[in-house]
């Protein structure tokens, strides 16, 4: 080959080479477009303060919760059991950037829910307190919001049923249940075991792993699907009544319900290392992802047993906190690693190239898709959703990066 043909050759080559598209960072993308989009939420927020105030409305919103059905934007007072999403994905953004107008913000929305410290009417004070002061605190150790924390942590532990084992769910329908408990509460355990890690009260711990063994026994089919409530007689402690409040029907497994037990119990093996919360977490993991209704992007309908797969809407937040599970559940099985992250992986990819809402649109939220429940909340965008996804994102970054998905 003489000199010229030979660099002739040379710059077909790399012509080509520049043509192969580069890997995207679906992390770094998917935190610039929040990014944008959150400050467009923000702006939302502010608007919408500003006409109620204007209206002469008494009413007190703090956090955006989701879209209504005739398109308005709803938001909610502190009480409410999203309150605390909405600032934790701020405090995830400043993570990620480093950015003080994040931190600033997410600063101003999390003291807006302060005054729930106190509130004893309810058992979400780990999705309110933890998502957004336990975020605050783990990245700016503030003494302040560390005292909040063990308040509210001190304040779940009164919602505890020692007869039962453990921490009683909602206080309504007192006609319909007398000590009921929803699959939900094993994500508010997180406070209590951060309570016990910090003042060495071993109250906290005990209460929380009871909480999480009951649970397990009577929360969980043969094939490790569960039922979103279970009812507990007071006195003796026995199972009265197992239903499936907000999924298709009592013997459905809701979508998001199974993804708060893969959630919860993947944490509670972090916060204890026994063996039996590793298991269920596995055996949680292994119902979900080989159930024949689960479709091939892995962005699971709202029920599992929904009677019109594939015509069913999808539960976008269900599939959030399935991949901030598997992530984390990913380190603690060196055999299945490859394949929890795999499915993880899947999940994010999925969610941030065909669920993501139009840039300055849909009032700033995030993500499209969710479904809070049968009844309400179908096929629209969910706080909480939003929140989760950019925790995956920050447990898929710090996973590949350290070697571990705990924030």
């Amino acid at each position: 080959m003489n000199l010229k043909a030979g660099l002739l050759s040379l710059v077909v080559v790399c012509g080509a080479c520049s043509q192969v598209p580069q890997k995207e960072d679906v992390v770094k993308d998917s935190f610039d477009f929040a990014g944008r989009q959150l400050k467009y939420a923000i702006a939302q927020v502010d608007s919408a303060k500003t006409k109620l105030a204007e209206e002469g409305s008494q009413k007190k919103p703090v956090s955006p919760r989701a879209i209504e059905d005739d398109g308005s934007f709803k938001m909610v007072a502190s009480r409410d059991w999203t309150s605390g999403f909405f600032p934790g994905e701020l405090w995830y953004m400043y993570e990620y950037t480093q950015d003080d107008y994040w931190k600033e913000q997410a600063q101003a929305f999390t003291a807006n829910i302060e005054d729930q410290k106190t509130n004893s009417g309810t058992h979400d004070m780990g999705f309110k307190m933890y998502c957004s002061f336990g975020n605050g605190y783990r990245l700016t150790k503030d003494a302040t919001y560390k005292d909040i924390l063990m308040q509210s942590a001190a304040i779940l532990t009164s919602r505890y049923k020692p007869t039962v084992g453990c921490i009683r769910s909602w206080d309504h329908n007192s006609d319909k249940w007398q000590c009921p408990v929803i699959i939900d509460n094993m994500m508010n355990l997180e406070l209590l075991y951060w309570a016990f890690r910090e003042s060495g009260d071993s109250t906290y711990y005990n209460i929380a792993t009871n909480h999480a063994r009951t649970t397990m026994k009577n929360h969980f089919r043969a094939d490790y699907s569960s039922y979103h409530v279970v009812d507990y007689d007071t006195l003796t402690g026995s199972v009265l009544h197992r239903q499936t409040h907000q999924g298709y029907n009592d013997e459905s497994a809701w979508a998001r319900g199974q993804a708060w037990g893969l959630y919860g119990y993947t944490m509670c093996y972090r916060e204890t290392k026994l063996p039996e919360f590793l298991s269920q977490a596995e055996n949680i993991a292994n119902y979900i992802f080989t159930s024949p209704a689960m479709p091939e992007d892995l962005v699971a309908y709202w029920d599992f047993n929904a009677p019109n797969i594939p015509d069913e809407p999808r539960d976008v937040s269900a599939a959030s906190l399935m991949a901030c599970a598997l992530y984390e559940l990913s380190m603690y099985n060196a055999e299945k690693a490859p394949l929890y992250k795999r499915w993880a992986d899947t999940i994010v990819d999925s969610l941030s190239k065909n669920y993501r809402a139009p840039l300055n649109g849909d009032y700033g939220f995030l993500l499209l898709h969710s479904t809070g429940a049968r009844t309400f909340e179908r096929d629209v965008p969910l706080v909480y959703a939003d929140y989760y996804f950019l925790e995956a994102l920050l447990k898929k970054a710090k996973l590949e990066k350290e070697g571990t998905a705990i924030l």
